[in-house]
């Protein structure tokens, strides 16, 4: 138990990366959460579907947890939420889209009871003796906020994802004079987004985006195909004022994308009218100058709609020479293989693609360092922790901090667990908690050992060797010659022989444990696996998953 007036901030995810972010908020009368983020599996984690913050500091604090606000709806921020629910049945608070959005997402997991409250930009809130305001701001989708705290040690500032856009698409500009409100309040900390920090300048308003929107609908003579985030309100939004202007209909394809069109349809953040729409299984029945798609596959997701089009595995749609595609998003850090492999293969079937930095079909929804200077002006936090980005986006938020006056022992640049406690007006770090990562696999989440992932990376790496030995149940002699079966390691007919040099190894141990009449079949299984690898290992510099098969006769 916290002392009166002692406060503990813990970000549990979105420091040192990108996604997943979840930060903890703890005093005496209880803890709150900040977002519920998630994030996509990289390369090293063969098999996964999402990656998730690790629960386990919110499950040795379960009886303290009274609410979670959420900045946003965008998945790096509010998708982990369905765990958290099955775990913890507590309010969740936030804006009406992101509520429609996250609505969506507790349906599909089968989640129907969950306390959902909606607020509004401007409004307060009283949750476990804190008191949470939401003040907005501009960010890539409607809605967005960021959140100031009222706590026994003092008033913090969560940014939450945002931009400076005094000419947005939708709703109001960032409100900058809440910001200065709260400054002059004194604000004790202030968490800020972090993601373009090496950026100078500002970021330009999201209308510049329509303006190259049109002249791509324009010069285009055949169909038209626009892939983006499926939460980027503002820029479907977009897409679909360039079709009215041109006299197309739009498709929409894509589960999530259909998905997110309808809600924000459905709630009024979209101007979409009905006879616009085209069912995606009929995109085809239309002439290609009169109609416009939306789809997924912004990010080069292997099964996304854009993906499977650059693929020619899609069901409705093939692209081809006469099509120009759009591809509106900045690829995340560690999606560039799959977006360059997405725009060469639509390149190669002759399709007109435009993309970021070669066209202006996208602007980020973070801010660069002129709009992190001026937010830092306004709030003149006593402490600043950069956050939300890798760790190099914190250090370049962190030396704008600096230029700004901040002194450096008032700057904190924490990892995923390092927890900062307050009391009487100064920050110190105390013990980190655990703050791992959550892995889903196949809906579910999976065992986060490392031996499970090691053992996958090798699978993917170096193979797997399957040995079949036929032993006497009673003697533990070897009946006849074992099969060596090998699956991505050498091709079946082995390379320089090295199947059946393996035979012949496995043959030699089999031979020397018979006449040990060794019949512990797990300690054979051993032995097998010891000495072919040893020799797999000489031979080839490689370590192959090694399956021993013993067939007692």
């Amino acid at each position: 138990m916290l002392d009166n007036g002692t406060l503990q901030v813990v970000p549990l995810g979105g420091l040192g990366e990108i996604g997943k972010n979840m930060t903890a908020v703890r005093q005496r009368s209880g803890m709150m959460l900040v977002d519920a983020g998630m994030a996509f599996p990289d390369e090293e984690m063969p098999g996964i579907d999402l990656v998730l913050p690790d629960f386990t500091y919110l499950r040795e604090h379960a009886d303290e947890l009274k609410g979670i606000v959420l900045t946003h709806g965008h998945e790096d921020h509010v998708g982990s939420l369905p765990y958290v629910l099955r775990e913890f049945q507590v309010p969740v608070y936030a804006t009406r889209l992101t509520l429609g959005l996250v609505r969506s997402k507790l349906q599909e997991f089968g989640i129907k009871n969950a306390d959902l409250r909606e607020v509004q930009a401007g409004q307060r809130i009283s949750l476990a003796s804190f008191g949470v305001e939401f003040v907005g701001v501009n960010h890539s989708i409607p809605d967005a906020v960021a959140v100031a705290i009222r706590t026994e040690a003092g008033l913090i500032v969560f940014s939450g994802d945002y931009k400076i856009d005094l000419t947005p698409i939708e709703g109001e500009p960032m409100d900058l004079a809440r910001f200065a409100a709260l400054g002059k309040e004194g604000v004790l900390a202030y968490f800020g987004d972090s993601t373009n920090s090496e950026r100078p300048g500002y970021v330009p308003s999201e209308k510049v985006v329509g303006d190259t929107l049109n002249q791509v609908f324009e010069d285009a003579g055949g169909r038209i195909i626009v892939a983006s985030f499926a939460s980027h309100i503002h820029r479907i939004q977009q897409v679909i004022e360039a079709a009215k202007e041109h006299d197309r209909l739009v498709g929409v394809t894509g589960r999530s994308m259909i998905r997110n069109v309808q809600i924000a349809r459905d709630l009024g953040y979209l101007d979409l009218p009905d006879n616009m729409m085209v069912d995606q299984r009929d995109v085809n029945k239309v002439p290609d100058d009169d109609i416009a798609v939306l789809t997924t596959g912004s990010q080069g997701e292997p099964m996304a709609g854009l993906s499977r089009i650059a693929a020619g595995t899609h069901r409705t749609i093939e692209v081809g020479s006469e099509d120009t595609v759009v591809i509106s998003a900045h690829p995340i850090p560690g999606n560039e293989r799959g977006v360059s492999r997405t725009i060469n293969g639509l390149m190669k079937k002759g399709a007109d693609v435009h993309y970021s930095p070669v066209s202006n079909v996208h602007v980020s929804g973070h801010a660069a360092q002129e709009e992190q200077k001026l937010v830092l002006s306004l709030l003149k936090p006593r402490y600043l922790v950069p956050v939300h980005g890798e760790f190099r986006h914190m250090r370049h938020h962190a030396n704008t901090g600096v230029a700004l006056g901040i002194p450096e022992e008032n700057i904190f640049i924490l990892e995923n667990g390092g927890c900062l406690e307050f009391h009487g007006g100064e920050a110190r770090r105390v013990k980190n908690v655990a703050a791992g990562m959550f892995l889903v696999d196949g809906g579910g989440l999976a065992d986060t050992s490392t031996a499970v992932m090691r053992e996958r990376q090798q699978l993917s790496e170096d193979g797997m060797f399957i040995v079949v030995a036929r032993i006497d149940a009673q003697s533990g002699q070897l009946l006849g010659t074992p099969d060596v079966i090998s699956r991505g390691f050498v091709a079946p007919q082995g390379a320089n022989g090295l199947v059946e040099d393996s035979i012949g190894v496995v043959t030699t141990t089999l031979q020397r444990t018979g006449s040990r009449n060794i019949t512990d079949w797990g300690a054979l299984k051993n032995e097998i696996r010891r000495d072919l690898s040893s020799f797999l290992s000489n031979r080839t510099r490689k370590r192959p998953i090694i399956l021993p098969l013993i067939v007692e006769v």
